[in-house]
C-alpha cells in the first residue's frame, strides 16, 4: 500500500527542476520511479501520482461512457497538462513550464503527502491553504471522522 503522509520543504529552480528529499526519493524508487504530474482540480497546486495509483484512477475514469459529452469534457479537463516524469540522478523531477506556472511555483515549495499521491505547492500558497481556526478544524474533524467506529470502520446501521 502507498502511504504518502509527510510534508517537506524543497526548492525548485527556474528551469523547473524540483530537488526531492532523499527519504521521499527512496520511497518513490520503490514504487517504480515513474510518475504522473497533473493540475489539481480544487487548488492551485500539482498532484503527483505513482503509476500504480494513477492507473487505478484511470481504470475508474475509463469506465465513463465517452458518448456522453459531459464525461468527455471531464476527462479532457482532468488530464489537461498531464506529464509523465522520472527521478533523475540528482534526485530531481522536472516540472513542465505550464504546470509550474499553473501552481505559481517560484523557489520555495512544499510537498504534502495525500495518502496515495502527493501535492506540490508554492510555499506561501500552502501556508495560506492550511491556515485555519482551531475550532473550525475541530468541527471539520468531527464531521468527517466522527462517524467512524473504534476500529476505523463505519458503524453498521
Amino acid at each position: 500500500m502507498i502511504n504518502f503522509y509527510e510534508t517537506y520543504e524543497c526548492k525548485i529552480d527556474d528551469k523547473g527542476r524540483l530537488k526531492l528529499p532523499s527519504s521521499l526519493v527512496k520511497q518513490l524508487e520503490n514504487l517504480g520511479g515513474e510518475f504522473v504530474v497533473k493540475r489539481s482540480v480544487f487548488n492551485s497546486c500539482l498532484e503527483v501520482y505513482p503509476m500504480e495509483s494513477w492507473n487505478q484512477r484511470m481504470e475508474t475514469i475509463g469506465k465513463l461512457n465517452r458518448f456522453v459529452k459531459q464525461n468527455l469534457e471531464f476527462i479532457r479537463k482532468y488530464t489537461a497538462g498531464l506529464k509523465t516524469v522520472e527521478i533523475d540522478k540528482a534526485e530531481r523531477i522536472l516540472i513542465a513550464r505550464d504546470l509550474k506556472s499553473f501552481a505559481n511555483l517560484e523557489k520555495e515549495v512544499v510537498i504534502a503527502g495525500m495518502i496515495d499521491y502527493f501535492e506540490i505547492w508554492d510555499k506561501s500558497g500552502y501556508e495560506e491553504n492550511i491556515k485555519t481556526d482551531e475550532n473550525d478544524f475541530a468541527q471539520l474533524t468531527e464531521k468527517i471522522m466522527g462517524n467512524f467506529g473504534v476500529n476505523g470502520e463505519l458503524p453498521s446501521e
